[in-house]
């Protein structure tokens, strides 16, 4: 019988069993179907071998591709990072802060710089604290404005239009007030009391007979003839820091203030809406503690510039007494109504003792001015 060439791969795997019938004559038949099991199992291995080394490379490929793509991923993911790092700004001290007035300590350990509590039907002074220092009053200036406004009598359905003059360019602030926007005199006083509302209260001030010039003029001389030696408006928002005053003269303010109907109603309202084009705004109140049912508030206004710090003033019944409260240079969003709810406490309190025959105990603190 003529010799047959295996391949060496089919020899490999034949070993064990073919090649024992190959050499043997009497096994012609079984050594023949043994060879071509063998020949046949090598044909469809190179295709599956030929599948394999054809799919090695595709796969050295992808992972090329998965790899370059995480290192963009990864070099993207480092530059964001690095955006997102900011320096923190510091938040730029008071006037009474510069001055060393939050330096004084009190027994209410009270966060406002100044304080003042005053008995409004016997004028005794129940809490001083720094009362003489003459600091910036932020949008507390917008109760004069209110007053001004009130007692001129002015037509409160009057429309007045917001124009780019009543941009704020001091300090930069917002409002949904836009240019154009056309709201009656009595919603912008509302605005301007409730909201503190920039723009309202310069309209206000604006479109007053004689122009800004003479509406200044006008809280000025109102300012002298109620006392309040150490007040001085320049512009009728507030923002200004050269809006100054004391916690004396704005106690004058809100005792004369309280006595005005529009002004008691407009600066404790909850809430308000406004019809401007299409939309429907809501307005809500600045001062949180109007919501309370623990407080009486018959006047009430807030303010706020970096210069004067968080402020208040109000006219509330506490104890079945009417007080007015002046908060001035406290420190922190919450601050100033957390030092309100102090005072209350403690003069519900002290109250108390003297319906049992003890005096109310006066605190006076006096620092730096």
């Amino acid at each position: 019988m003529p010799g047959v060439f295996i391949p060496e791969k089919v020899l490999s795997t034949t070993a064990s069993v073919g090649m024992r019938f190959f050499f043997k004559p009497s096994n012609i038949k079984q050594s023949i179907g043994c060879i071509l099991i063998s020949l046949l199992a090598f044909t469809l291995s190179v295709p599956a071998q030929a599948a394999d080394n054809s799919s090695k490379p595709a796969s050295k490929q992808s992972q090329k591709k998965v790899s370059k793509k995480s290192q963009v991923a990864n070099k993207a993911g480092k530059r964001k990072k690095s955006t997102v790092v900011t320096k923190a700004v510091p938040v730029p001290k008071s006037m009474g802060h510069l001055a060393g007035l939050h330096r004084v300590d009190d027994p209410l350990d009270l966060e406002s710089s100044v304080a003042l509590v005053v008995d409004q039907e016997t004028q005794e002074v129940l809490l001083s604290k720094n009362d003489q220092a003459v600091l910036p009053i932020a949008s507390l200036t917008k109760l004069m404005t209110g007053l001004i406004i009130s007692e001129a009598h002015l037509q409160m359905d009057e429309v007045i239009t917001i124009t780019a003059d009543d941009i704020d360019t001091e300090k930069g602030s917002r409002s949904r007030l836009y240019v154009g926007a056309k709201l009656t005199r009595g919603e912008l006083l509302h605005l301007a009391l409730m909201s503190s509302e920039n723009r309202a209260a310069h309209a206000l001030g604006r479109t007053y007979p004689g122009g800004m010039g003479e509406f200044v003029s006008q809280m000025n001389a109102k300012a002298t003839l109620l006392g309040m030696h150490d007040t001085v408006y320049v512009e009728p928002t507030g923002l200004s820091s050269k809006n100054r005053s004391s916690a004396r003269d704005l106690a004058q303010l809100v005792n004369v203030a309280s006595t005005d109907n529009i002004l008691r109603e407009l600066s404790t309202s909850q809430a308000h809406q406004i019809a401007l084009g299409r939309k429907v705004l809501q307005f809500n109140n600045t001062n949180r503690l109007v919501n309370s049912p623990n407080w009486d508030i018959g006047l009430q206004k807030t303010g706020y510039i970096s210069e004067a710090g968080r402020c208040l003033v109000m006219q509330a019944r506490v104890a079945g007494r009417k007080l007015i409260m002046v908060f001035l240079d406290s420190s922190g969003k919450l601050a100033r109504t957390a030092d309100a709810e102090r005072v209350r406490r403690w003069l519900e309190n002290r109250f108390r003792t003297a319906h049992l025959g003890r005096p109310v105990e006066r605190v006076e603190l006096v620092g730096p001015v």
